[in-house]
């Protein structure tokens, strides 16, 4: 099993849920209003000076969706280029 956590504009957020729900994956588990600063984007703070926040999504998968769900990644970012859509792909050893 893997798990892919999804960080992005809380803008994209109906755009994200839809895009995995869409393909088959519809299991998730989401945190929203999250601060941070990455390498393609502005930073978002939820400030004056660095406004905006992102969301988490944290999606558990059986090794047969991982091309799936990186296809699905793929594309919302090719959608969605300013909304700093990352993913991390992690090992999932156990589900309890």
């Amino acid at each position: 099993m893997k798990m892919f956590l999804v960080v992005y504009s809380r803008g994209v957020d109906e755009d994200v849920v839809k895009a995995f729900k869409e393909a088959g994956i519809p299991g998730y588990t989401k945190m929203e209003e999250v601060c941070g600063e990455g390498r393609e984007t502005e930073p978002k703070l939820g400030t004056h000076i660095w406004p905006g926040m992102n969301n988490i999504l944290f999606v558990v998968l059986d090794n047969d969706k991982v091309a799936e769900a990186k296809e699905v990644i793929i594309t919302l970012k090719r959608e969605n280029p300013r909304a700093g859509i990352k993913s991390f792909l992690l090992p999932l050893e156990d589900v309890i």
